[in-house]
């Protein structure tokens, strides 16, 4: 069966005020206990210490309208809230101990639900057309692709979206290992997204990613005349049960493949695009020769 991820899969684009929406009209997401728990939790600390949220707030350099949205678990509250709330209130660690939590739950839920794929995948392999795959990109650079959106993302956004995805990166790290590979279109190591340092860095990343002995990173030439990717991006994820799964994502939505022929569809592409690509040594070559024309 195929999911249209069109609904809860759809980009955001959120303010301050449409992120209290997301809480207030979405009560089934699995992480609404959690901004109503650290809401209860700063309430009970902080009327312990008799300061009123206006007093809270100043204190720690929220307004007034923030803390209470915490408070009644319509906000979550920024890990950095919880921090100085610790410190001000006296709470021990308590408070602070809610940090990775809330952490997580800032996350869209579509990043979410990739992640948890992510987390249970024995290998993942990746084809990307125009820009860096975001388990590879810097934070320099993803700040550079979420800073650029149209329309506009808010301060706090960017930061969620970044958060969400440097954090998705601890599958290069966790273990079991997962078998990881990558392959990356020429254009998306020379189009200096963020400027040329930005890129330069990136191109370092790549690099020391590439020498993971879990990690293939391929680089397909623009110059190829036969090129089985022409269909656009995709990713495939094969869990620890065997099952394998495809995922690819667009403009303002994405799309979980789970359907058998599909995915084999899919399976048999990304075979054909490693295969036309430059091999990881090869890889790894040409992009120290990208960095080397950059100095």
């Amino acid at each position: 069966m195929s999911v249209n991820g069109d609904g809860a899969g759809r980009a955001e684009h959120t303010t301050d005020g449409a992120d209290d929406a997301r809480w207030e009209t979405d009560p089934d997401d699995e992480y609404w206990p959690i901004a109503e728990a650290a809401g209860r939790q700063v309430k009970v600390w902080r009327e312990s210490t008799d300061l009123t949220q206006a007093e809270l707030g100043v204190a720690i350099g929220y307004s007034l309208s923030m803390v209470s949205s915490v408070e009644r678990g319509k906000r979550l509250a920024h890990p950095e809230f919880l921090e100085k709330s610790d410190k001000v209130l006296g709470a021990g660690g308590k408070l602070a101990a809610m940090k990775k939590d809330v952490a997580r739950a800032r996350y869209p839920k579509k990043v979410r639900d990739l992640a948890k794929l992510e987390a249970e995948a024995v290998e993942l392999g990746s084809y990307n057309d125009h820009n860096i795959d975001g388990l590879l990109q810097t934070e320099e650079y993803t700040k550079a692709l979420f800073e650029m959106r149209r329309p506009v993302c808010s301060e706090e956004e960017v930061e969620r979206q970044v958060a969400a995805r440097m954090a998705r990166q601890e599958i290069f790290t966790r273990k079991p290992t997962p078998m990881l590979s990558f392959v990356l279109e020429e254009v998306t190591l020379r189009r200096p997204l963020g400027g040329r340092m930005v890129l330069r860095r990136q191109l370092e990343h790549l690099l020391e990613v590439g020498q993971l002995r879990h990690v293939d990173i391929q680089v397909m030439p623009t110059d190829r005349e036969d090129h089985a990717g022409m269909g656009g991006q995709l990713q495939l994820l094969k869990l620890g049960n065997g099952t394998t799964l495809g995922h690819w994502e667009a403009q303002l939505s994405h799309r979980l493949v789970s359907d058998a022929k599909e995915v084999q569809t899919l399976e048999m592409r990304y075979g054909i695009i490693r295969a036309q690509a430059l091999t990881p040594c090869e890889s790894m070559a040409f992009i120290k020769r990208l960095l080397g024309e950059m100095t």
